[in-house]
């Protein structure tokens, strides 16, 4: 057995625990990467991400269960301690991020429903005239038919069948829900709304083949600029119709459905492992950069219940019931993919990299603080009327989690100050983690504001940049804008529970047995997987841009 085999040996508990000791390209991972590669360390990276897992939730868990294979993978590699995920925490930042190398202002990802000023409405057929300014929604609303799992594709049997979706969805997205570019007079879509390529574009581009699987096919976005990064997108719909679970229609809704459909997502990796596309069908070759998303842990966490178990936290970091449950399911799963590359043979060429796109918040059900952000911006409007008769509302667009960013209608630095003071003059009652009515807030919830020029510094860009907040708002730790009662946490965030996120990466190109506690950026994971490849980071537009490092490994 290989010492690379030994390694991934290790994380499945078949072999001792290889303690110190590197590969000799392993050298090539620290510091800037512009000159060429050496001799790649691995031909396989398969990336993990596990929405709303925190470190402190995977310390827990190994702690509890050291011969579990979310241990074996920790200790059989590199664990970085103190990682940290974009701000905003949202999805989309997060997971753009993984691939890029670059933040919100890098990448023009700032959430998954953003407002953009350049663009045009959806459904414009002809642009003279028109004036700019949409909402670009890429959630499920993008979909043909945002009810079906398969986005619209009409299969038939379902879910059963959702195997069988296809791993080219670009066609399953409405164009007549697309905004328009004011130029070509276009539908824009996801990935042609991302401002720099990922590393399956670098992946393809060097003849190697590239797989995917997400929540949305609005992940099209990680396809980058030229659309073709991925050559076998899976992207069952998580908000469609998920029959016979008792909570709802929808598969996040009841944490055992979002399971049902993780593991959809867990079988087309499965597949892709073993070497066939996500179906299973066709022999194509095991992808040199693939993976999915865990949603299950997400729901554990913002759910009140289900399945008759407690959801979220006992106490401050203490995962309750339903969240154990899950992490033992997030565990089974990742082991059966460990276990599956071993018995492929590809352990001695493989490097899983384990992350999140975002943590959730608040991890302390006594600190939870939900405030109903509705009244809040409806005043902000109303106020802005009064002081402007004859003007319409403030507010073009906002995204309140446990964040707040707004779009306005008004650029102007008045503006901004307005919608800046007005906030952060509300006060009022919000609901605590029983529903009651016990929580006072001040300031509108919120710690600290960045408004106009303020916010576009925050985030690098240029005043007036068509995409960035007008306002952007950290709230302050606990406060969830929501107007019920249906979730205890969110992310989107700027503490450390949304923030400090999981970072391992085990396997062919990394030693074992390595703790990492000095500050590093899941933004850093895109350069990375490159310098693993024997492919070079700075191929990366954002990382020519932002000057993202390679994660170190020693």
């Amino acid at each position: 057995m290989t010492r690379r085999s030994i390694r991934l040996a290790a994380a499945l508990g078949v072999a001792a625990t290889l303690a110190g000791g590197s590969l000799a390209a392993a050298s090539e991972l620290t510091g800037p990467s512009a000159a060429p590669q050496k001799p790649a360390a691995a031909k396989h990276v398969l990336l993990l991400s596990v929405d709303g897992l925190h470190q402190s939730d995977l310390a827990w868990y190994i702690a509890r269960h050291p011969g579990s294979a979310l241990a074996r993978l920790v200790n059989g590699g590199v664990h970085y301690t103190n990682a940290h995920t974009t701000n905003p925490s949202d999805s989309f930042p997060g997971m753009t991020a993984q691939v890029t190398g670059g933040g919100p202002g890098t990448t023009g990802i700032y959430y998954d429903d953003v407002y953009n000023h350049a663009l045009l409405p959806a459904g414009t057929t002809n642009c003279k005239g028109v004036k700019p300014g949409v909402e670009v929604d890429m959630t499920e609303d993008m979909d043909k038919n945002k009810a079906s799992l398969d986005a619209g594709q009409g299969l038939k049997n379902l879910p059963g069948s959702i195997l069988q979706m296809t791993g080219r969805p670009q066609s399953l997205l409405d164009p007549s829900k697309l905004p328009v570019d004011p130029t070509t007079c276009k539908p824009v879509y996801p990935h042609s709304y991302l401002q720099v390529n990922t590393v399956f574009n670098v992946a393809r581009k060097a003849g190697l083949r590239t797989a995917w699987s997400d929540k949305h096919i609005a992940y099209d976005i990680l396809n980058g600029p030229s659309g073709t990064g991925i050559q076998d997108q899976f992207s069952p719909e998580i908000n469609s119709d998920a029959g016979g679970y008792p909570a709802g229609n929808d598969w996040t809704t009841d944490n055992k459905a979002t399971e049902q459909y993780d593991g959809y997502k867990v079988k087309a990796v499965l597949n892709e492992i073993d070497g066939y596309d996500h179906s299973g069908s066709q022999k194509v070759g095991t992808p040199a950069v693939f993976g999915m998303n865990f949603q299950s842990v997400s729901t554990a966490q913002k759910l009140p219940s289900s399945e008759g178990l407690k959801g979220g936290y006992a106490s401050k970091g203490v995962p309750g019931p339903l969240l154990q449950k899950n992490l033992d399911y997030v565990n089974t799963e990742v082991g059966a993919m460990v276990k599956e590359i071993q018995a492929k043979g590809l352990a001695s060429s493989t490097d899983i990299i384990l992350s999140a796109k975002h943590g959730q918040s608040p991890t302390d059900p006594n600190a939870l603080t939900r405030i109903d952000d509705g009244p809040l911006l409806d005043g902000l409007n109303a106020a802005w009327k009064k002081k402007h008769p004859g003007a319409g509302d403030l507010v073009a667009h906002s995204v309140d989690d446990d964040g707040m960013l707004l779009w306005l209608n008004d650029r102007s630095a008045e503006a901004t100050s307005f919608a800046k003071q007005y906030l952060l003059s509300q006060s009022g009652k919000g609901t605590d983690i029983n529903g009651k009515p016990t929580k006072s807030f001040t300031n509108g919830g919120l710690g600290r504001v960045y408004a106009g020029k303020e916010a576009a510094a925050y985030f690098g860009v240029k005043p007036g940049d068509a995409r960035v907040p007008d306002l952007f708002g950290i709230a302050k730790y606990g406060v969830v804008y929501t107007g019920g009662t249906k979730k205890i946490a969110e992310h989107g965030g700027a503490h450390a529970d949304d923030l400090n996120v999981p970072l391992v990466i085990s396997g062919a190109g990394t030693p074992a047995g390595v703790t990492k506690s000095a500050q590093v950026a899941t933004t850093q994971i895109a350069p990375t997987i490159l310098s693993l490849l024997g492919l070079d980071p700075h191929n990366l537009q954002a990382v020519q841009k932002d000057h993202t490092q390679v994660l170190p490994v020693r």
